[in-house]
């Protein structure tokens, strides 16, 4: 186990400006997604299953729903009487002045930082979906000596990420010698999955040196123009990965966990991936309910017809509604005769008898959450 030497640091709200229609209540890191999860789920687990005992979030605005997922850890094994999950409020000084920059967060949590004794630092962001084995991570990075151990994979940067991405060129022994930002250059390249590792108190000193010098990305002002003095080495991630990045994105991956092999991939027997309990009471099929190539959680009443959808807890299909390739979020309601087509809604929105949405696989309909369709 790696507890006593590695801690976790967790961004719930970057990358948020792709997604506002799915952010404007919460955080990316809470996000529903996969049917009965949120993507803070699978960072967290990822360093729970890895043994790390202590992860602090640093939050910044809309993590209400967060905290309220999250509880006090327990689900994560974080439920204790020191250290464990600790959620930082959203201020970069003294005042009410919020924070810009992932610098200025850090900054915020600088003595959390210097009362800590781990050797290691997991710094993460929060949207990707993935599992990860986090222990192998560790063991590369100390094997390697590397100063800054970045996660990534291979793939081509999508159109909708040209604008905020980060990739890397690797020298033959892996070792990081050039990052570009914003790359629009075609082709598979090293693409980023926003996950570092480093050492706890190179981390510290990292974060007072850019502040007296008034940096404040951590990729862009200090790693790309120090990578002669700092070493950083890339670990490339081969498993599944869902990268959200705008709602195209989010409707795409959602969908694509309705095949078997993306599900298994991402659900491996070997690493649980934890989420918030609800007992709920099993999926209820009326007798003439139709459902072909879907994911349905708990809780659910169908009546009607869905087809590769991914349908979340509690939701209720009408008698006589069908569904094509849409995700309904939690505890929502669709009413009798309603049809609809490429559509996402969030959760506790109602869709009235015989109501019709349809949109396209490339831009579905959006329902914001509690709206009432009519």
């Amino acid at each position: 186990m790696i507890s006593a030497s590695a801690m976790g640091l967790i961004f719930p709200n970057t990358h948020e400006a792709g997604v506002p229609e799915l952010v404007a209540h919460r955080t990316m890191a809470s996000i529903p997604f996969g049917g009965r999860y949120r993507m803070i789920d699978f960072v967290l687990s990822g360093m729970a299953n890895a043994g790390i005992e202590n992860v602090g979030l640093l939050t910044q605005k809309n993590y209400q729903s967060l905290m309220d997922h999250l509880g006090n850890g327990r689900e994560w094994d974080l439920s204790r009487k020191r250290g464990g999950l600790v959620i930082f409020p959203p201020y970069a000084r003294d005042g009410n002045e919020l924070y810009s920059s992932r610098i200025e967060a850090l900054a915020s949590v600088i003595d959390y930082l210097s009362s800590r004794r781990e050797e290691l630092v997991v710094m993460s962001d929060s949207n990707h979906a993935f599992n990860l084995n986090f222990k192998d991570l560790l063991d590369a990075h100390r094997q390697s000596g590397a100063d800054v151990t970045v996660l990534y994979h291979r793939a081509e940067v999508p159109k909708g990420l040209q604008r905020d991405n980060v990739t890397f060129v690797f020298d033959g022994a892996g070792r990081a010698t050039e990052i570009r930002i914003n790359d629009f250059v075609g082709g598979v390249r090293n693409l980023s999955m926003n996950l570092f590792v480093l050492g706890r108190t190179f981390l510290i000193e990292l974060v007072k040196e850019c502040m007296v010098r008034g940096d404040k990305r951590f990729e862009a002002d200090y790693l790309a123009p120090n990578l002669g003095k700092v070493k950083v080495h890339g670990y490339e991630f081969t498993g599944y990965c869902a990268h959200i990045y705008n709602m195209q994105s989010y409707f795409a991956e959602s969908l694509r966990l309705i095949d078997p092999e993306s599900l298994a991939a991402l659900f491996p027997q070997e690493r649980a991936i934890y989420t918030k309990v609800r007992d709920e009471a099993p999926v209820r099929y009326a007798i003439d309910s139709r459902v072909h190539c879907s994911l349905v959680a708990d809780g659910c009443i169908i009546e009607g017809e869905i087809e590769n959808c991914v349908i979340f807890r509690g939701v209720r299909i009408g008698k006589g509604a069908k569904l094509k390739n849409c995700v309904v979020m939690q505890s929502s309601w669709i009413q009798p005769g309603a049809v609809m087509e490429n559509v996402i809604t969030d959760k506790n929105v109602i869709i009235g008898e015989s109501q019709q949405l349809r949109g396209a696989p490339h831009f579905p309909v959006f329902i914001a959450k509690n709206c009432v369709v009519v």
